[in-house]
């Protein structure tokens, strides 16, 4: 759970010096603005079980539609309120809580990876946060990041991490998480014989 707080803690650092074009722009996340990622992240913390099984029902237990929902919410929250609760549920609860504040440790960095990119904000991720969510994104039922690495071996080349099997991909920790991700962006930071087999199965 520290390393998620850790993770929130400076992502609402990240917020609280963007400008009104800044909230406004694209993200990797297709049709979100900055102010719509921010709302999916903090969407889920304020939900109750009963509240959760609403929203997915509301959905019809599709993910994308569920998260959509939570993102229409919070539409007239300004980006200074969005940034306080980003602050507010630093700590992680309900959903994103779960696997001892995984969820929420790899969704925000995600997330704010999400972001960075497209503003040319880059930054150093701990070590620590980074190995942690690196390994979760492998197996977390939301990312599929073990399937769509399937056939290759990831290497970071800044961290002590590698898995997987297979032709190699080499490249910054931050580029393998979010090529676990499905963001096609970060195949330009990753070089090696399975960088096109990676490639292919994430639509890059």
């Amino acid at each position: 759970m520290v390393l998620a707080r850790q993770e929130r803690e400076e992502f609402a650092d990240l917020l609280s010096g963007l400008n009104p074009r800044q909230w406004e722009a694209a993200t990797l996340c297709q049709r979100w603005r900055v102010r719509d990622v921010v709302a999916h992240v903090i969407s889920y913390d304020e939900l109750t079980p009963a509240q959760l099984a609403l929203r997915f029902a509301k959905g019809m237990f599709s993910v994308d539609r569920s998260n959509a929902i939570g993102v229409a919410d919070y539409a007239d929250r300004t980006p200074g309120q969005l940034c306080e609760l980003m602050r507010v549920h630093a700590e992680p609860s309900g959903l994103t809580a779960g696997f001892g504040g995984l969820i929420a440790l790899v969704d925000g960095m995600i997330h704010q990876q999400d972001i960075r990119r497209p503003l040319g904000l880059p930054r150093v991720i701990a070590t620590e946060r980074l190995l942690a969510a690196l390994t979760f994104a492998r197996t977390a039922a939301t990312i599929r990041g073990g399937w769509r690495a399937r056939g290759v071996r990831l290497v970071a080349d800044d961290v002590d991490w590698s898995a997987g099997s297979g032709p190699s991909v080499r490249g910054p920790g931050e580029a393998l998480l979010m090529a676990m991700a499905a963001r096609p962006a970060a195949l330009a930071d990753l070089e090696g014989p399975g960088k096109a087999k990676l490639a292919g199965h994430i639509g890059g």
